[in-house]
């Protein structure tokens, strides 16, 4: 053999080799590569399964907000409530302010809820705005209703629910005597309606009514007021023919 052909063959060899290195570095290059990212591909997937499932897990678990009803009164709650809030709440002196002046009323401690329920309805704005809508001419002023639409809405929010009597050994309809109104219907125990008031104006007192009304007050001061209201024109129903309106505040 040349040594030509010796050399000719030895570097073919010697190439042969070398591709075959370069080629399999190359392959478990790529392999490795190609593991690397199907195992973060896999490892993401996890990640996001993961954090798909807490997500799902925290939204079913999460507690659910409910609205809260607003508290109302009803002849169910009112007694316990209006005992509490009158602990809280000791006051007995109330103004009702309108345009003739002002009438002062002294809430008797004896009709414990009667007086709770007053001065409730006084911190609670119910009486602004509204009027004294019935004169009896010579015998009593009534008040706290209205005809405007956000009476029934502002009565509907505070709640429906009428007191029991509590009635006071020796006070009677004399003049000056504040009581709540009631309903004449279906009504065999004399509860009275929460919200309206009427104070006796008659001289001689109004005494029939004796034994049918919680009687919780007495004007102590503006006497006067209560006269030129009751002296004001009125329709064919006892509606004074311009507005008389009120508004409340307690005193002490």
């Amino acid at each position: 053999m040349s040594f030509t052909r010796v050399v000719f063959i030895y570097s073919s060899i010697v190439f042969l080799m070398f591709c075959s290195c370069e080629d399999t570095q190359s392959k478990k290059t790529k392999q490795s590569v190609q593991k690397n990212e199907k195992n973060v591909s896999t490892e993401n997937t996890e990640n996001q399964n993961d954090t798909l499932k807490t997500q799902t897990k925290d939204k079913n678990h999460a507690p659910k907000v409910m609205d809260e009803e607003p508290f109302k009164l009803t002849n169910e709650n009112m007694k316990e409530f209006l005992l509490q809030y009158g602990k809280e709440n000791p006051e007995t002196l109330v103004r009702i302010s309108t345009k003739f002046g002002d009438i002062h009323i002294q809430l008797y401690k004896e009709s414990p809820v009667h007086r709770a329920n007053f001065i409730y309805l006084v911190k609670e704005k119910y009486f602004d705005e509204t009027f004294f809508y019935r004169v009896a001419k010579g015998f009593v002023i009534q008040g706290g209703n209205s005809d405007r639409k956000q009476m029934a809405q502002k009565r509907h929010d505070i709640g429906d629910y009428t007191l029991p009597q509590e009635p006071i050994k020796g006070l009677t309809h004399e003049r000056g005597a504040v009581a709540l109104s009631k309903q004449w219907v279906d009504n065999p125990s004399n509860r009275s309606t929460p919200y309206e008031f009427f104070i006796v104006i008659a001289k001689q007192g109004a005494h029939h009514l004796d034994g049918e009304h919680t009687i919780f007050g007495k004007v102590v001061k503006g006497m006067n007021v209560a006269d030129k209201i009751s002296n004001v024109p009125v329709d064919g129903s006892e509606w004074p023919k311009e507005n008389i309106f009120i508004k409340a505040e307690v005193i002490r």
